[in-house]
């Protein structure tokens, strides 16, 4: 593995060519059955637009980074589909893990890759299925996040201003004054924070208190790291995955990678990158994401981006109802198929219809579609259904 050069604190803005992106697109995506399938999940499906949100995804960072630094990591059941979902795309850029292991093994491995390409290199890890309306203010903070990145050993996470006291996040704790612009800066547009404390997703009664505190963030996912700094933080918190990159360094570098993933990818270790990383490191900065943000977690989400009736209900989909409240609908049947859907006094519940299957659940019992979804697997009628 080739040394990495030290970057200095005054070093100039990191340039296009020594920007990487890697792109998170393994999940299953269960919670969106029956849209989403395990050939085809959340990150590979049209809900909102015309397009995927694996291709919102890569649209939204390519005025920032080359196409040929935009790096997929997915599994072997959803490569085909990314393929021809990102036909521009060049082909070694769609990495497929011979197993799933977690987010830690996915930033190694997309860490050495891009160290193959780059030393100088500096990468933005994001998730492939979340929803950003304002493109412009995302890449804004984005390009800031590199900017620093690049300037000086630090881990940068993009954290998101809570609108609520949500249960189903992390949490970031951060001092509350920002931090001064490093030398050489004319000012960012972005406030960067240090980060003090990674928390798990809390009971409703602490997701207030951390709300109105106003130290806290939404951990969305969202990291960025120069070679050195990720390479440097595996060495002192997982120097058994500082070890695997140094071979799939090396693999990538001589092209056997698929070779040396299938003999070691299985072995190892499951564990994500927060708790294996994020969480110990004492080098943690966090962006202040002032754009608007959604995970978009299961089908309720669905409603808070839809244009609703009067009733409260979120239609994708020719809806007639009579005494109909607050459903989310959602028609994704072929066109020669498509009916009305008539509901008649339903209240808070899903209503969702393919081609082949219908999904009717209550808004509250949402999660536990991936139980529906693990029930068909084991019946041998239905299991062609996930």
């Amino acid at each position: 593995m080739k040394k990495a050069p030290t970057k200095s604190l005054n070093s100039s803005t990191l340039p296009p060519a020594d920007r990487f992106v890697i792109i998170m697109a393994g999940g299953r995506g269960e919670r969106f059955w029956p849209v989403s399938r395990e050939s085809t999940p959340k990150q590979l499906i049209r809900l909102l637009g015309k397009d995927s949100f694996l291709q919102q995804s890569v649209h939204r960072v390519l005025p920032l980074v080359p196409l040929k630094n935009i790096l997929i990591i997915t599994n072997a059941a959803q490569v085909k589909a990314v393929r021809k979902q990102l036909p521009r795309l060049p082909k070694d850029n769609i990495i497929a893990e011979p197993v799933g292991r977690d987010t830690c093994a996915a930033v190694t491995l997309g860490a050495a890759i891009v160290g193959a390409r780059s030393t100088k290199a500096v990468m933005a890890v994001l998730p492939a299925d979340h929803v950003i309306p304002d493109d412009k203010k995302f890449r804004q903070v984005l390009s800031d996040s590199f900017d620093l990145a690049n300037r000086g050993q630090v881990i940068v996470t993009i954290g998101i201003k809570p609108s609520g006291p949500e249960t189903g996040y992390g949490y970031i704790r951060h001092d509350l004054d920002p931090l001064p612009d490093p030398a050489g800066v004319n000012g960012y547009k972005t406030r960067f924070f240090k980060a003090e404390q990674f928390v798990e997703k809390p009971p409703l009664e602490k997701a207030i208190d951390y709300v109105n505190s106003g130290a806290y963030r939404w951990n969305a996912g969202m990291f960025l790291w120069s070679f050195v700094t990720i390479t440097n933080g595996l060495e002192k918190h997982q120097p058994e995955m500082l070890s695997a990159c140094h071979r799939w360094f090396e693999a990538a570098s001589k092209g056997k990678l698929d070779r040396v993933l299938k003999k070691e990818y299985p072995a190892i270790p499951k564990i994500s990158i927060d708790y294996a990383l994020m969480e110990k490191a004492q080098n943690v900065v966090v962006a202040d994401g002032s754009f608007e943000w959604d995970d978009l977690g299961a089908w309720p989400a669905l409603g808070r981006h839809v244009k609703q009736d009067s009733e409260g209900n979120a239609a994708v989909a020719d809806l007639v109802h009579v005494d109909a409240a607050r459903n989310v609908i959602f028609d994704a049947r072929s066109k020669a198929r498509r009916t009305p859907i008539c509901l008649v006094g339903m209240l808070d519940t899903i209503v969702v219809q393919t081609d082949d299957a219908t999904l009717i659940v209550d808004k509250a019992q949402s999660q536990k579609v991936k139980d529906l979804v693990r029930k068909l697997a084991q019946h041998p009628q239905h299991k062609k259904l996930v």
